[in-house]
């Protein structure tokens, strides 16, 4: 693969901890803590963890909704940490967002027809009549009628203002889009809808997707390549496929455990990870998994671990290294192995506390 539409090296988000009457800097917390991916052109890359492991703040940060402290990020060749004033309001236009909530992020005084348009106006794109061409098209591409630029958000249902959303961040014709759990929101049905309607934004108008999502069928389907995240930083990543089929990572496997499957090959056992996750402004040492990992070595606590790549999966977990090689390079084997161990671990009488995934 040549050099990814998006790139990213070693990015930090930390947000300032100040205490006092003179609010001194007292510590961070490490949101994003070193974080390096690629994202070709027209692929989506599935990003997925646990409440609170820096997911969104990785698509905010890559925005610059909010500045990141480290670290540097680039689109197609620019240097989006180092634009600002109009160069980096011209960036703006190929990357766009795509938030959670339809309820809070469409203001309800505005009509769809001055939501969609202020982006519009903002940019400086095109007369009033060519700005309403292009948001009747935004709309038409979202299955949404043309006529709805006259009524206003609380007139839509949930569905509805998640398309009008979309057609937002759609009317600046944008090449890269943050989908931050955008079907979370809505019903199962609605949910199904939306997520190929994006199949079919990707397809026709070539856009690259960061798929942010704790729904991890949702995200098996959508996505091309998928990355696991635990406290600030990356544990897996490999294409859908391959990392659905043999996830290496013993984090990744009790996530995976928890997806209901009506399939008896690909049902796993649950696997229920003992304690809470770490607070990120005082992350453990070595692996920051390894107080809750039910294969922690000495290793573990000690040593954070490096990068392993297998082809196009990646990962970081010294327990699984060591049984990747023991199985002669096989991610399958090794996959089975480190879930055997898991499933021996959680049958034994030390088997600690629950706590959920």
């Amino acid at each position: 693969m040549g050099e990814p539409f998006l790139s990213v090296d070693r990015l930090q988000t930390h947000f300032p901890i100040r205490r006092g009457v003179l609010r001194r800097v007292v510590g961070a917390v490490q949101a994003v803590d070193g974080v390096s991916f690629g994202v070709a052109r027209g692929e989506t890359l599935g990003l997925v963890g646990e409440s609170g492991c820096g997911k969104t703040t990785v698509g905010r940060s890559l925005l610059r909704l909010v500045e990141p402290t480290g670290g540097e990020v680039r689109l197609g060749g620019t240097n989006v940490r180092k634009v600002s004033g109009r160069q980096l309001r011209a960036l703006r236009r190929r990357m766009q967002v795509v938030f959670q909530d339809p309820y809070g992020s469409l203001n309800p005084r505005m009509t769809v027809r001055g939501i969609l348009e202020e982006g519009l106006i903002v940019h400086r794109m095109g007369s009033a009549t060519e700005r309403v061409e292009r948001m009747q098209r935004a709309l038409e591409r979202t299955g949404m009628p043309t006529d709805a630029l006259r009524r206003y958000p609380h007139e839509f249902s949930g569905g509805q203002r998640q398309r009008i959303a979309i057609a937002r961040a759609l009317v600046l014709e944008p090449e890269f889009l943050v989908l931050d759990e955008p079907v979370s929101a809505l019903d199962v049905s609605i949910q199904a809808q939306v997520v190929n309607l994006l199949v079919d934004l990707r397809r026709d108008l070539g856009l690259t997707y960061l798929f942010i999502s704790h729904d991890l069928s949702v995200v098996e389907y959508l996505s091309d390549r998928v990355a696991v995240m635990y406290l600030g930083r990356f544990v897996e990543m490999a294409p859908a496929a391959k990392l659905y089929r043999a996830p290496l990572h013993p984090y990744t496997q009790a996530l995976f455990s928890a997806v209901p499957s009506v399939d008896p090959e690909r049902r796993r056992s649950r696997v229920i990870l003992p304690g809470d996750v770490p607070s990120p402004s005082k992350p453990p040492s070595g692996c920051r998994f390894h107080p809750r990992c039910p294969l922690a070595e000495t290793v573990c606590r000690d040593v954070d671990p490096p990068e392993v790549a297998v082809d196009d999966h990646l990962f970081h977990c010294h327990v699984a290294a060591r049984e990747l090689e023991q199985s002669g390079g096989d991610t399958t084997a090794a996959s089975q192995r480190i879930a055997s161990m898991i499933a021996d671990h959680s049958s034994s009488p030390k088997a600690g506390l629950a706590g959920s995934v």
